[in-house]
């Protein structure tokens, strides 16, 4: 399966660096030097990390075969793509792949169903989870802790624990 690890930005200088907007919390694992990516679309890739360094706050990557800012320039807002197998969890136990959360039924602490998560939002600094209802409108749930104290993917459901308000009129709300 195929995970979305990063998105590329900006060229950097004229020896063909890019910044790269991660999507991934194992950079280190999934955007070194020598990992082979993907991309979306497909014909850009597949393309090989040469070298990564911290910028200003920010990574910057440069691929093999992309040795001036005109190239570099071409790749802006190609999605990056590792290949993950389907079983394996991310080291945090509290952090889970959007695959292993799509489908799942949610209900709240007290069994009341609300719907079924069909999508994740991820936001700068919140992900919220898109759950269809089964009266055809959607609720967003802000994905921490406070408002989702289980999520259990054997069980085949999350739990959450909304605040009043959040769930009321069709659902609708967000950060």
């Amino acid at each position: 399966m195929q995970l979305v690890v990063a998105r590329i930005g900006r060229a950097h200088g004229i020896r063909g660096e890019v910044s790269v907007e991660v999507r991934t919390d194992e950079p280190g694992l999934r955007l070194s030097p020598g990992a082979v990516l993907a991309t979306d679309p497909p014909e850009a890739g597949p393309l090989t990390i040469e070298a990564a360094r911290e910028h200003s706050g920010r990574l910057l990557l440069r691929f093999a075969g992309v040795a001036d800012r005109t190239a570099a320039e071409a790749l802006r807002n190609i999605l990056l793509l590792a290949e993950v197998d389907p079983g394996v969890r991310p080291e945090d136990p509290e952090e889970f792949y959007d695959h292993q959360l799509l489908g799942l039924r949610v209900v709240t602490t007290d069994g009341t169903p609300v719907g079924e998560i069909g999508d994740i939002a991820h936001l700068p600094g919140q992900d919220l989870l898109i759950v269809a209802r089964p009266d055809g409108g959607e609720a967003m749930i802000p994905f921490v802790s406070e408002f989702v104290p289980a999520v259990e993917p054997a069980a085949g459901r999350v739990v959450v624990s909304p605040p009043p308000g959040l769930l009321d009129e069709g659902g609708a709300a967000g950060p």
